[in-house]
């Protein structure tokens, strides 16, 4: 680990959920420690591309192994004419199927099997990195026009309308993020055919599109193939899309230049047992010692704060509003994110740029995975390959985590790398990982999804996604909920409800199968809405759900994977009516909106519904009769009553807004319980975050804002510096204080310093005695006590005033 920062706090963002010391009970769910906690909105402040990838980086760091044999057995079953029955046997048929290929007695009309062993001997001699993309890629290539002719009982044929080939990159690729932009440069790709030849058509103008139907003859795939290996598949293509990848190759040469350690190909190949290959596994333990941040700023955040989308949904998503003029609240689309190109050329004058080049291999198509997941809606899970010298590694990632396995040496052992291509041809797009409920479609010259099930209730629900709309939130990282949020429109729902004002989004994440779900807390809270006025109207209005059954535990149990079920995922799709963002509002209108949402919040709770995330995000609003109507929303980490208690992986709280009990070592252990006043004291922190960072409506300038750093800081350094901001309430001497904002800010902190300062007294004295020490319980009264010394203040009553709202 690196040396501390100016306030002696870790200078890397925490690591995988620790236990807590002794014997403590875990009182509260501890804080997740990976991207999915700083990239629910790549667009928010602290969260641009290289603020991320050291979470990233600790997402790896958790990775879980298996065996060679395990992972070859599981992707052959995928790929077999019977993926739901077991088919113990394949790994070995196939080893014995594909003998032909390694030892060059296979040819078909276009190539010959031979040509394999004459790539490998080429790729063995010395050289620098990128010279070895070539026989690499031929080796591949060669080896699956071959494998095209191999038949073996029980599994499927190629798939054409994939139709799998290698491809050399190492060529910039790009995707934008919300108001950000990543490039990145993976070494090789394997993606479609027909997507690795459209870059080369368009350079000689060819026409793109749909295939003609004398493509889709056999014969002439097969010599389309075979061109586009001569001329191209070595070549350089100029603006791959992502989506269209399907898995990165990224090589490394241990020692550049030298062949030691690299031993030709054996006369002939036989099946064999696995031999472990030296290192067995790609080594993690070393990037905990590691700085991943370059530069001063040294700690990173754990959840950045909402600062995008200025008008929101029920999850997120901005509603339209007309432009209030001057700086916009989102930063820049030139701003770009990087953290690519390896010896590249860079800006550097850009304060955004990070590089790959001295990254990790493992962070490096980590990094990958990442775009790739952000690229297509639902993504269930992906492929990436690392190559060291003759030793290749599978990486799987979903959104429950990585898993990795044993090391193949593709030249002693090429029978099973040939197995392994032999698989991987017979994938369809499913299998690859894409979501076969959620298909691409063109409607009017933009992408969009369309979903259609069928539903007990309605006959069929229809969806039509609009993922090109300006307005979606996407997620950037690995895993985690990795919540998407989209415009959707549906002649189902809209027969059903009639037409929302501003329309409906869908909420599109991937929940933890032991939590109760989001749609089981919000029927709760719509019974208690039923009863109590400061609830009624006061939630999001949930339209319809759906819950997908293939949960990412069962690969893990199909490969052996230690606790396979923990921390499970499902995917959800939740249709809401689109709200509006609190930090559009300012003044008066912001602490009423806010008030209300107290107000719900406080009901929940005595009723038992914990809601554990208030941040700005989750602060929602929508007009009615002429007035607005506060709405607390976002209800996927919330807990009941009668849970069992604290479980799972998934963290709590939003690090910027989280009570400062919450926020220290104790707390992120999970040894604090998570009590009413946690929640209350997050309001406070939401409340100066929006009313002191914005202006009518619009995040002010950098240098003109106070609290940046928050977002970059992991819990407990984040923690400190919001114990000084409490106590000194300090901010930049040019931000412009609207005076009752100001003292109301200052009287809350006053409250909140108060009661932390007798909570230590009595501590102390509880310490004194030699008392032994109890979680705190709170009755109602102390939770209407706690609201009520801030009611207290001068400046709330001042607040509290009657305001005569615009229209509409």
């Amino acid at each position: 680990m690196s040396a501390a920062g100016e306030t002696g706090t870790s200078s890397t963002p925490p690591r995988a959920n620790a236990s807590a010391h002794g014997t403590n009970k875990i009182e509260s769910t501890p804080n997740s420690r990976g991207a999915s906690v700083v990239s629910e909105n790549i667009g928010v402040l602290g969260a641009r591309v290289k603020k991320v990838r050291p979470w990233i980086q600790r997402d790896i760091e958790q990775v879980k192994e298996c065996k060679a044999d395990d992972m070859l057995q599981a992707l052959l079953q995928r790929a077999s004419s019977a993926p739901e029955t077991k088919q113990p046997e394949l790994l070995q048929k196939c080893l014995k199927a594909v003998l032909p290929v390694c030892n060059g007695q296979a040819s078909t009309v276009l190539v010959k099997s031979s040509e394999v062993e004459t790539a490998l001997n080429e790729y063995i001699r010395p050289g620098v990195e990128n010279k070895f993309y070539g026989p690499f890629i031929r080796a591949t290539n060669i080896a699956l026009a071959c494998l095209e002719e191999i038949k073996v009982d029980g599994m499927r044929t190629p798939v054409p309308a994939v139709d799998m080939i290698c491809q050399q990159n190492d060529m910039p690729m790009h995707q934008n993020h919300q108001t950000a932009k990543s490039i990145r440069k993976p070494d090789l790709v394997i993606l479609p055919l027909n997507s690795a030849c459209a870059p080369f058509q368009e350079e000689k103008g060819g026409k793109k599109g749909k295939q003609r139907d004398d493509e889709k003859d056999d014969e002439k795939r097969k010599k389309k193939r075979k061109a586009h290996m001569d001329a191209n598949a070595t070549a350089k293509p100029k603006n791959l899309p992502w989506k269209d990848i399907l898995a990165c190759i990224e090589f490394k040469r241990k020692t550049p230049g030298k062949t030691k350690g690299i031993n030709p190909p054996p006369p002939s190949y036989t099946v064999t047992d696995y031999v472990p290959t030296k290192p067995e596994y790609l080594p993690v333990d070393h990037l905990k010692v590691e700085d991943p941040v370059p530069g001063p700023s040294k700690t990173l955040a754990t959840q950045p704060a909402s600062d995008t989308a200025p008008a929101v949904l029920s999850s997120g998503l901005t509603a339209a509003r007309p432009s209030k003029g001057g700086s916009s609240s989102k930063r820049k689309a030139t701003d770009v994110l990087e953290s690519a190109p390896k010896k590249s050329k860079m800006n550097l004058d850009d304060t955004d740029v990070d590089t790959d080049a001295d990254l990790d291999v493992t962070v490096q198509t980590g990094l990958y995975a990442a775009e790739m997941f952000a690229s297509n809606l639902a993504v269930n899970h992906l492929l990436n390959i690392i190559v060291i010298d003759d030793v290749l590694w599978i990486w799987y990632y979903d959104r429950q985590g990585i898993i990795q396995c044993s090391g193949i040496n593709f030249i002693q052992d090429l029978p099973r790398f040939m197995v392994l291509l032999f698989a991987l041809q017979r994938f369809d797009f499913h299998d690859w990982g894409r979501n076969k409920d959620v298909i691409p479609v063109q409607v009017e010259g933009k992408q969009c999804h369309e979903f259609k099930i069928k539903d007990v209730e309605l006959g069929e629900v229809d969806l039509l996604l609009h993922t090109s709309h300006d307005e979606r939130v996407t997620h950037y990282g690995l895993q985690g909920r990795a919540t998407n949020v989209v415009p959707v429109t549906s002649e189902a729902l809209t027969k059903k409800y009639g037409n929302f004002q501003d329309g409906m989004v869908a909420k599109i994440f991937w929940g933890e199968a032991s939590r109760t779900s989001e749609p089981e807390i919000l029927d709760k809270v719509k019974g208690i809405a039923k009863v109590h006025p400061t609830v009624q109207g006061h939630i999001p209005k949930l339209l319809w759900h759906h819950a997908f059954t293939n949960p990412t535990s069962v690969i893990r149990e199909a490969l052996g994977v230690s606790e396979p079920t923990k921390g499970s995922r499902v995917l959800y799709i939740l249709v809401f009516s689109k709200l509006h963002l609190i930090t559009e509002l300012d003044g008066r209108e912001l602490f009423d909106v806010w008030y209300q949402c107290i107000l719900c919040h406080l009901t929940l709770w005595k009723e038992g519904v914990y809601h554990r995330d208030v941040s700005p995000g989750n602060l929602m609003w929508y007009w009615k009769d002429g007035k607005r109507i506060g709405v607390l929303n976002d209800y996927d980490l919330s807990s009941l009553a009668d849970d069992p208690g604290p479980r799972g992986n998934e963290r709590t709280g939003t690090v910027p807004f989280m009570a400062l009990d919450l926020l220290t070592e104790e707390g992120q252990r999970g040894e604090v319980k998570h009590l009413y006043r946690h929640d209350l004291e997050s309001f406070m922190w939401c409340f100066a975050w929006i009313s002191l960072r914005y202006k009518e409506g619009v995040l002010l300038p950098r240098g003109l804002r106070p609290f940046d750093e928050w977002a970059n800081l992991d819990a407990v350094a984040c923690g400190e510096k919001k114990f000084v901001f409490q106590a000194r309430r300090k901010v930049p001497a040019r931000l412009h204080k609207d005076q009752l904002i100001w003292e109301f800010v200052v009287d809350c902190f006053d409250v909140l310093d108060t009661h932390a300062f007798n909570r230590r007294k009595q501590l102390l004295r509880s310490t004194k005695r030699a008392d032994k020490l109890t979680n705190y319980e709170e009755s109602e009264t102390d939770m209407d006590g706690f609201l009520q010394s801030f009611r207290d203040t001068e400046s709330w009553a001042a607040f509290s005033k009657p305001i005569r709202e615009s229209s509409q």
